[in-house]
């Protein structure tokens, strides 16, 4: 399988955003998370949509954002999706799609069968769904933490009405046999690019989006 698509998220500088273009990332992820080493706010992140360029998909990651966020995120930065990271529910995810006119991706942690039925409600309201492991219950961040999960709990979701991504602990390394087995055609990564929290290093960037479209059979 070939032209996965990839999402680099946490992008914090413009050299970031160039190695993703560069390597040929579909999407670029900024995080308006507080607590997250890669987090970044408004006006940082319209100053690096800026450097985008066209047709790299700009995605602004929340997690249980008011409308108060949104609307100062919305208001200033130039984006073509909002993901949704937190607790957020069903109606809540058309809420904000509603309002905001963007695209809306809905991230889902997975540890056990019963996450997966939970898909199919939120594939009802949602744009895109992003399949992610369960963060630790002692994590600080809801992602971001370089956790995976049974990729083979997939093999439960027997058909997708969505377009789906597929991201947790994701690497260099691992990022083909996560595709063969799983069959994702789009894949996330955040830390598994990264030199030191925070920071991504354009040599993993590169060779991330090379494994992706390059998997073992």
């Amino acid at each position: 399988m070939t032209n996965i698509r990839v999402k680099i998220c946490g992008l914090r500088t413009p050299q970031d955003i160039a190695a993703t273009a560069a390597a040929g990332g579909a999407y670029i992820g900024f995080n308006f998370f507080p607590k997250s080493p890669r987090s970044v706010t408004p006006e940082e992140a319209a100053a690096l949509a800026l450097e985008a360029p066209v047709g790299l998909c700009k995605v602004a990651l929340v997690v249980n954002a008011d409308n108060d966020l949104l609307d100062d995120i919305t208001a200033k930065v130039p984006l073509d999706m909002i993901q949704l990271h937190g607790q957020e529910t069903p109606e809540r995810v058309a809420e904000v799609k509603s309002r905001y006119g963007l695209p809306v991706m809905k991230v889902l942690g997975v540890s056990t069968p019963e996450d997966i039925q939970r898909i199919d409600a939120y594939e009802a309201v949602a744009d895109q769904i992003l399949v992610d492991a369960k963060a630790p219950k002692d994590a600080v961040l809801p992602g971001g933490n370089g956790v995976s999960f049974d990729w083979r709990l997939l093999a439960l979701k027997k058909y997708w009405r969505k377009p789906w991504m597929l991201a947790g602990g994701l690497t260099p390394d691992n990022v083909a046999e996560a595709i063969r087995m799983t069959g994702a055609s789009q894949v996330d990564v955040a830390s598994g690019v990264e030199s030191a929290p925070g920071e991504k290093s354009a040599e993993l960037i590169a060779a991330f989006c090379a494994a992706a479209n390059s998997p073992r059979r």
